[in-house]
């Protein structure tokens, strides 16, 4: 029961409004004032009582999803219906309508609709797309409101632009989605026949023969044999003519129509026009050349009987069997074998060779196993060597090589790969350092030390002398950086030469360098632990070659050697001096110095590195001064607004938030070590 409408029995609508503005309902369309918005609401926005404002758009369900809009959500998604319109006929006697199929797709995205015709062939209409893709309007008195997904459904009739089409299905998609609307999908029908199609198919079944007198299908071969190709190599020797020579030719037969092609190899510099078309594609007769037939004498059908005077009464009967009919020999698949011989219009080609495909079609059709290639030719004479120049001074050797190789010098290659694989890395140098000494008898080159360094990213050297006092040598470079030869192959030029390699450079090795003898006394740490490393690109760095070395050699002295360790444990405490241990190895004579030192570190006992906590705590200060941490006084209060126990005293985990929330510029490895000590922690706190 509604309240009477008098005062104090309603509310103030407008009570809270901010908004009393008037909506446009006229406007002047061509030329004429007009009312422009009926869909319009009234005074501020609201709805007039009894307003019914039609969407603009289709409105979906609102699932569970994202609140995507429609052309988000329903991107690439359209419903399919199969459907057909009526169109009259008036300029035809024989038929009154056409039924014309179409697919109508309606695009999720925008309501869009689109309608195309499939191509039928011989239509003699246009045919495809009749309308194109746009929203379309509903029929008046509806026309300012547009087709939506509502208006869709199997077994409705659309009126667009005054053609009537009917739905009559749709595929699986467009079921499922109307189904999830909620709406009631329609049973599917067929569409009905087409009068003008029936009497187009009743027209071709009268042009066909109902007995032809010949029968072919040449279109069965060119199915299953088309684009396989039979590929022979050949030649025709031609040296008896003036001026001739063994030409080189490819064969190529089209199992499709039994059609031969001959191309020429024209090797360079031969004086010949580059026409490789020996023999254009053609069927091949094998009595060519064929002499000149007479009018009427090859055709392609044979006349039995004539009757009449060849007028309109005339009748004419063809022999079906060909009887008469005159036959040239061609060449076929089962004419080509590896070794025969071919007449290519007066010109013998015999053929030496075929490919892989051709032997499998023989050995599969005529089943042939044998495909010796036929030798036609002498080897090619092997290359004189050409002389190398010595070295010019200029650049590498590698660039002297590469001037010679080639008219226009070129710039020598480079292993880019191993460039980027073995070039500085960080912390990673990838350059091998050792300390070598000049092998003479002079007395003054035996205290001198060089240091080689070996860049394993070109396997070049360098050699430096550091200052001596007193010597009476100036220090600097020894040798500029370079690759070197070995002594065996210091003079070979041709780009075959033996260069040093990492492998080559160990702690006890003999080495020539640029005719100076060498012998490597010692190497860095980075040396030692690069070998380990890599224990198998250097045997003399790998332990287990080295221990097979060294239980061949002990096999008669496992007494002597356990008694002269035992000897030299002092403390008996198992760990003997590496003085000790070096000198019994020596003594087997079996080892380098290098696999001794590997040996050594293997087996050696090390104490564990102690930290400096003071020196960790003053680098973790000064990293605070420079990065002006100022942030103490926060950092305590949200430690003791943590430290709900009131214990002054927090969990790791806990503290490590806290501390890395406020970015202090102190390295993750200072910290590290800070956080491992609890007592610096406490104390820090």
């Amino acid at each position: 029961m509604s309240l009477p409408f008098l005062p104090g029995n309603n509310f103030d609508r407008k009570l809270g409004s901010e908004k009393f503005h008037k909506s446009h309902f006229f406007d002047i369309c061509n030329d004429q004032q007009m009312q422009t918005g009926p869909h319009r609401p009234g005074i501020g926005g609201v709805t007039i009582p009894g307003q019914v404002i039609p969407p603009k758009h289709s409105s979906y369900p609102t699932g569970e999803g994202t609140n995507a809009p429609a052309w988000v959500a329903y991107d690439r998604q359209v419903l399919s219906f199969k459907a057909y319109y009526q169109e009259g006929v008036t300029e035809r006697h024989d038929e009154q309508y056409r039924i014309r199929n179409c697919k109508l797709y309606f695009y999720l995205e925008d309501d869009s609709i689109q309608v195309v015709e499939p191509v039928v062939k011989n239509a003699g209409m246009p045919q495809g797309t009749i309308i194109r893709r746009h929203r379309i309007p509903k029929p008046a008195p509806l026309d300012d409101q547009y087709f939506t997904v509502e208006d869709f459904n199997i077994g409705k009739e659309l009126v667009l632009y005054g053609k009537k089409f009917k739905l009559c299905d749709g595929d699986e998609f467009t079921k499922n989605f109307l189904y999830k609307l909620g709406v009631r999908v329609g049973d599917p029908s067929d569409i009905p026949g087409n009068p003008y199609t029936k009497l187009r198919e009743d027209q071709e079944k009268d042009m066909q023969p109902l007995r032809p007198y010949e029968r072919s299908d040449n279109g069965r071969k060119w199915r299953d044999l088309d684009r396989q190709v039979l590929r022979f190599d050949a030649y025709w020797d031609d040296t008896e003519s003036m001026f001739g020579d063994r030409r080189e030719l490819t064969l190529h037969y089209y199992l499709a129509d039994d059609t031969v092609e001959v191309l020429e190899k024209i090797p360079k510099n031969s004086g010949r026009h580059k026409f490789p078309c020996f023999l254009a594609r053609a069927r091949l007769p094998k009595n060519a050349p064929l002499p000149l037939l007479r009018p009427g004498e090859h055709t392609t059908r044979t006349l039995l009987n004539v009757f009449g005077d060849g007028g309109v009464d005339a009748r004419y009967i063809l022999d079906s069997l060909k009887t008469g009919a005159v036959y040239d020999d061609f060449y076929t698949d089962a004419d080509l074998t590896i070794g025969g011989t071919i007449n290519v219009y007066g010109r013998q080609i015999i053929l030496t060779n075929c490919d892989g495909f051709s032997r499998d079609y023989y050995t599969r059709t005529f089943g042939v196993e044998k495909f010796d290639p036929i030798k036609y030719k002498a080897d090619r004479p092997r290359p004189m060597p050409r002389p190398i120049p010595p070295y010019s001074g200029f650049g590498g050797e590698e660039d002297t090589l590469s001037n010679c190789m080639s008219l226009i010098p070129k710039a020598a290659g480079r292993d880019f790969i191993k460039f980027m694989e073995k070039d500085r890395n960080g912390l990673d140098s990838h350059v091998l350092r050792f300390v070598a000494k000049i092998d003479n008898d002079s007395p003054i080159d035996t205290t001198r030390k060089i240091i080689i360094s070996y860049y394993l990213s070109d396997d070049t050297m360098s050699f430096y002398e550091p200052p001596a006092r007193n010597n009476g040598i100036i220090a600097g470079d020894f040798m500029e950086r370079r690759r070197l030869k070995k002594l065996h192959d210091w003079d070979n030029m041709d780009g075959t030469a033996d260069f040093y390699t990492a492998k080559d450079l160990y702690v006890g090795a003999r080495c020539v360098f640029n005719k100076f003898k060498f012998v490597i006394v010692d190497c860095d740490e980075y040396v030692l632990r690069y070998m380990e490393n890599n224990a198998d690109e250097f045997p003399q760095a790998n332990i287990a070659v080295i221990m097979n070395k060294v239980i061949n050699a002990v096999k008669d002295q496992e007494k002597g050697i356990k008694e002269a360790f035992i000897g030299s444990d002092s403390q008996q405490n198992g760990v003997v001096p590496y003085s000790a241990f070096r000198a019994q190895l020596q003594n087997l004579g079996v080892l380098s110095e290098h696999e001794i030192i590997t040996v050594g570190r293997w087996y050696s006992v090390r104490a564990p590195d102690e930290v400096d906590m003071k020196t960790v705590v003053a680098i973790a200060q000064e990293k605070l001064k420079k990065g002006a941490f100022e942030n103490f006084d926060l950092l305590m209060d949200a430690c003791r607004t943590s430290d709900e126990s009131n214990e002054k005293v927090l969990p790791r985990q806990e503290f490590r938030s806290i501390f890395l929330s406020f970015k202090a510029p102190v390295p993750q490895d200072v910290y590290s070590l800070l956080e491992q000590e609890f007592v610096i922690f406490y104390s820090f706190y």
